[in-house]
């Protein structure tokens, strides 16, 4: 003869026992299992996609460009206030805007600021990026 557990005492009872005799809880009786029906229909399906990427290449980080410096802002920065190296240190190359800034009185600065600004706004996001942006 099998036995089961009380769910609420944990004391052994018969498997087709209604009440457990130790404690009075009802008990339900437990259908008898076909050897057929191994698999119950609230499994998950036999083929469930991943949350991964299919494809990553090895050593991809998708938050790696998170601070990408935009081009767009830089041209800007470039075209407007180029003359004083804004441009330059929104990039992050701080001596180059020192240099703009101990020569902006020659005006040239300003001529290579509008030449700088043109550059940035007509070069791709991909080439911009892989030159300027830095971490």
């Amino acid at each position: 003869m099998s036995s089961r557990n009380c769910p609420s005492c944990g004391a052994p009872v018969s498997v087709d026992t209604t009440d457990c005799k130790y404690c009075g809880e009802k008990i339900a009786v437990a259908q008898p299992q076909q050897q057929g029906q191994q698999y119950s229909q609230s499994q998950q399906p036999p083929y469930a996609p991943s949350q991964q990427p299919q494809y990553a290449p090895p050593g991809y980080n998708p938050y790696a460009n998170y601070n990408r410096k935009s081009k767009v802002t830089a041209g800007v920065l470039g075209i407007l206030l180029g003359g004083l190296g804004i441009h330059k240190f929104y990039l992050g190359r701080i001596g180059w805007g020192i240099v703009y800034l101990i020569f902006c009185w020659t005006y040239i600065p300003a001529l290579l600021g509008v030449i700088e600004g043109i550059i940035y706004l007509s070069s791709s996001d991909e080439k911009f990026h892989m030159k300027y942006s830095r971490k």
